[in-house]
């Protein structure tokens, strides 16, 4: 990866120098009709130039970021500064073009990732006589954990749950040292909080998580699901979902009289036969990056897109609620949220009378 951001910021870099040097050169000669056909141009570079470029789905996005975030307002930058005397009215829309983009970038890489939102949601059962108070912790999904993990399980223990899920994802790291190390640390993190729910907590394995996963949760009162498996907890019923099993949109999981709730990685199972009260899932992140009106772009999973983050009555009293997760798509990715806060999820089960 770090090959392909070398070889395609140079050529970035270079378009742009070579078409601000012919702006700079033709100046009064149709230029703000050049400028603008000069820039749809470099737009259509980049974007093909990084989706072109031979890596993985990720890093083409990481390549598109870098063009779209520096190259292109810096076209923009310079363009303008040549059209200041040529045009204020063309000059002042380019300012507030490079100022909306420079504000995404800052807001999606700098802010947002960290932006913890609590999420609280209430649900109403006749299956249940007392109240159950649920936090749902999906793709914690960092490389190098430490003070925001902390502080999200701090949060998490100061609401009080009567039960802590956690839907997959926790470390991405591919380097085995860099892994083995970060293992201890986010165990370190988990201990510190003091998490004691009464009914448990319990983990289930994401698509990024290694072999050893569970290893994570060694001296620690985490309960993980290696294999799709039910558990009677008393009042509820918990089904905890093999990653593998997540992925399937065909799997079939028994009912129960008690409520049952069902946690899994990936959203595709919910689209099987799930004799369930309500489905939880990650995985998508809701998308990481929306857009307003359209909303995620990307969800890497089978399930509509209206399903692709909060809470959905799929069927009559069952629901969906997928969460947008506490962390980000490492390794190639470009590490980024907009419009899509990380999300920690508590969720309340109320008796409905």
């Amino acid at each position: 990866m770090i090959q392909a951001l070398v070889i395609y910021n140079s050529v970035a870099g270079l378009v742009t120098v070579v078409f601000v040097v012919f702006l700079y050169r033709i100046k009064n000669e149709r230029l703000i009709e050049r400028m603008i056909l000069l820039g749809v141009i470099q737009v259509a570079i980049l974007v093909l130039g990084a989706m072109l470029y031979p890596v993985d789905g990720f890093g083409s996005l990481q390549l598109l970021a870098w063009g779209v975030f520096l190259y292109f307002p810096l076209y923009l930058i310079a363009s303008g500064v040549m059209l200041f005397d040529k045009s204020r009215l063309f000059f002042y829309a380019l300012v507030v073009l490079v100022f909306i983009i420079l504000g995404v970038a800052v807001d999606a890489f700098l802010i947002e990732p960290r932006k913890l939102e609590v999420s609280h949601t209430i649900i109403y059962s006749t299956k249940l006589e007392q109240p159950i108070k649920v936090a749902v912790l999906a793709d914690i999904q960092t490389d190098n954990p430490g003070t925001y993990e902390a502080r999200v399980l701090a949060i998490t223990a100061a609401e009080n749950p009567d039960l802590v899920l956690l839907a997959g994802d926790y470390l991405q790291i591919y380097d085995q040292d860099s892994y083995q190390a970060a293992v201890i640390e986010l165990r370190n993190i988990f201990k510190d909080a003091g998490l004691k729910p009464p009914l448990g907590i319990y983990a289930v394995r994401g698509n990024v998580d290694h072999n050893d996963w569970t290893a994570i949760f060694q001296e620690l009162d985490v309960r993980p699901f290696p294999t799709t498996e039910t558990l009677d907890l008393g009042s509820i019923t918990l089904t905890g979902v093999s990653w593998l099993d997540s992925e399937n949109p065909n799997l079939i999981i028994p009912g129960s009289d008690e409520y049952h709730i069902v946690l899994g990685h990936s959203p595709n199972y919910s689209l099987g036969e799930i004799d369930a009260d309500l489905l939880l899932a990650g995985h998508t992140h809701g998308g990481q990056f929306q857009l307003p009106g359209i909303g995620p772009l990307l969800t890497l999973s089978l399930v509509p897109r209206s399903w692709a983050a909060g809470l959905t009555e799929i069927k009559p009293e069952q629901y969906l609620l997928v969460s947008r997760g506490i962390g980000l798509e490492r390794g190639s990715a470009p590490r980024m949220r907009f419009m899509c806060r990380p999300e920690l999820v508590i969720l309340e089960i109320k008796p409905d009378q």
